[in-house]
């Protein structure tokens, strides 16, 4: 029976990464993954894809309708959908690939099959093909991530109902789609079908959309999502019910408020109603290991679970369900073993919803800073006073920093716009070293660019904007 230092369950984000900074820190590490290929959810059928088909369909929205006013005329301008899907499937085919190259450089071995702990240092792993064969592990990470959550009267098909998967496997661009639960996933893949052509309808019990993210940022990319896209939303919205009707799905509906009851058909409905932990079948009733009581392994500070020498991150156990997160997670773990230290900063984790605009989020809120008693000093600027983004055409949104207002210190940033995804990198940054909003404010940005929105808005923490 082979045995290694660390044997980690699951080949995603945080399982590869937490292996290949094990295997830097000199241990002989094993990956197990149940999938054909790694790469986990992030990879295969979540990050990677979704913001393959959103740039492809930012650019065909693009050319039917923006072109234009930058003096490029286009006679008519074609989908060919199987084209946009075979992109997105070689850009997948081409990132799951770079991890295998990584394992063997990194002298990882990487197992396929379905991991089972038989007890604190022994994995069994069951292979495509029924074949059973055990390995010995001084440790043992658990990096099994989430899987979609499946509402009882909406069973995922991935033909007429969908999970975030078969949303990025169709084959053909549905009249009418509608998407119950207006988080992240739903808005993304809402706005990836909008473009292409389809009718989209958000349903979300929650009296607002993604209620966790700065509302004063939602405002704006639910009307952009509304006007430039055609997306309609029902909030504060109960579906009760599905049935086929003429082979396309109808479900009936409620208010939360009222009890109004009515129904809504469509060709397509995607359920993104959020994700749940995955431990089927990973042996933790054998060993012992807890969970809470909304089924995540439980840890302490050292993402060590009840059973010392078994670990778990990312999805698995508390926290934002984000690749990244998942990542810090997996070298903390890797750098605990070899150092007995290792950190996570879970105060600058950042937030995107890549949309278009895209909402790009970290640290806290002003609504989540006026509860935890915190005054804030809050600096606003938007893009349309800014030379790089009317050059650009892409003028919707603002930026926002929110200071202590008795150290200056920044405790959150948020933008709505163009490209956010890539400037907030810089706050985040900022934040890490306990930066001021008068360091942001004092700190050159090329001119002209999109980011000295960020200046100017540190600078409005002080009312020092300039304006125009």
């Amino acid at each position: 029976m082979e045995s290694f230092d660390l044997v980690v369950i699951g080949a995603g984000p945080g399982g590869y990464t937490g292996a290949i900074r094990a295997a830097q820190l000199g241990f002989k590490v094993a990956v197990i993954e149940k999938d054909k290929t790694l790469g986990g959810t992030c990879l295969n059928v979540g990050c990677i894809p979704s913001k393959a088909l959103l740039q492809s369909s930012e650019f065909y929205h693009e050319a039917q309708h923006d072109f234009a006013t930058h003096g490029i005329m286009l006679e008519s301008v074609k989908l060919d959908l199987a084209a946009m899907m075979a992109r997105k499937n070689k850009i997948v085919g081409e990132l799951t690939g770079g991890i295998e190259f990584l394992f063997k450089k990194n002298k990882i071995t990487g197992i396929k099959g379905k991991g089972q702990i038989l007890n604190a240092n022994t994995i069994e792993v069951t292979d495509a093909n029924g074949t059973k064969v055990q390995i010995q592990a001084k440790n043992i990470m658990i990096a099994t991530g989430s899987v979609p959550v499946e509402l009882p009267f909406l069973k995922y098909d991935e033909k007429k109902i969908l999970s975030s998967t078969g949303a990025l496997e169709l084959d053909y661009v549905p009249k009418e789609m509608l998407v119950v639960g207006g988080g992240v996933i739903g808005l993304e893949m809402g706005s990836v079908w909008a473009r292409l052509g389809s009718k989209v309808t958000v349903i979300e019990y929650a009296d607002k959309i993604c209620a966790m993210m700065d509302q004063d940022c939602i405002t704006v990319l639910q009307r952009s999502l509304k006007k430039n896209l055609g997306m309609n939303f029902l909030t504060s919205t109960k579906v009760t019910a599905s049935r086929s009707v003429g082979g396309r799905v109808e479900l009936d509906y409620e208010g939360v408020a009222d009890g109004k009851k009515a129904s809504i058909q469509g060709d397509v409905v995607l359920v993104s109603t959020g994700r749940k932990p995955f431990t089927d079948g990973l042996g933790l009733e054998n060993v012992g290991v807890e969970k809470d009581e909304r089924g995540r392994v439980k840890i302490n500070d050292h993402y060590q679970t009840n059973v010392p020498n078994i670990f778990a991150v990312g999805d698995v156990t508390f926290g934002p369900m984000l690749a990244h997160k998942a990542e810090e997670e997996g070298v903390a773990v890797a750098e605990i073993l070899a150092t007995g230290h290792g950190h996570v900063n879970y105060g600058t984790v950042p937030s995107v919803i890549y949309t278009f605009p895209e909402v790009s989020s970290v640290g806290m809120t002003e609504a989540e800073a006026k509860n935890a008693g915190i005054e804030v000093a809050v600096g606003k600027f938007p893009f349309s006073a800014n030379a790089r983004a009317k050059a650009r055409g892409a003028t919707e949104g603002f930026v926002k920093i929110i200071a202590d207002k008795a150290t200056d210190r920044i405790i959150g940033g948020h933008i709505v716009g163009a490209g956010s995804s890539e400037m907030l990198g810089e706050i985040v940054v900022a934040m890490e070293f306990g930066g001021s909003s008068e360091d942001l404010a004092r700190s050159f940005h090329s001119h002209p660019t999109m980011s000295e929105v960020i200046r100017e808005a540190a600078l409005a923490v002080d009312k020092r904007q300039r304006q125009g």
